[in-house]
């Protein structure tokens, strides 16, 4: 499979527990892991993330920056502000009965929505959840009915 041209790199505060919401609940596969750096790179169809568990919540210091700890200031939840994740998946409902059998809370139930792209629109069926530190992550089915 080729690499993505953009994967996004999360810093995480308890990789094992980011690791079981994103494998375990959501479904998404281990490509590679360093256990050693608290890394793990994971893929779910063509979606690609990485995750590393910072060394802290502090800003990194010049010699953790240089090290590859791009902490650029203090880390505080939610992680991520402002930020959404979408990821296209062929079926919301596996995960939607993972999340619900370990009382996940979802911050808006799976729902149809319409958006234009253009000059069609596509339908998808989405929802939005927020990972252990925060990241938002929506969820989206595409929808057929005659769009893009």
């Amino acid at each position: 499979m080729t690499r993505p041209a953009l994967v996004p790199e999360l810093s995480v505060s308890d990789l094992s527990k980011s690791m079981a919401f994103y494998v375990d609940l959501l479904g998404f596969r281990i490509e590679y892991d360093r256990p050693e750096e608290k890394f793990a790179a994971l893929s779910l169809g063509s979606a690609h993330l990485m995750l590393e568990q910072a060394a802290s919540n502090k800003r990194a210091t010049a010699e953790e920056f240089q090290a590859g700890q791009w902490r650029t200031a203090d880390l505080e939840r939610p992680f991520g502000r402002g930020l959404n994740l979408e990821i296209e998946v062929e079926d919301l409902a596996p995960m939607v009965s993972r999340l619900s059998a370990h009382a996940y809370s979802l911050l808006l139930e799976p729902h149809e929505k319409s958006r234009r792209v253009g000059k069609k629109n596509r339908v998808v069926r989405e929802l939005l959840v927020a990972d252990p530190d925060g990241y938002l992550i929506r969820l989206s089915q595409p929808i057929d009915r005659g769009g893009i």
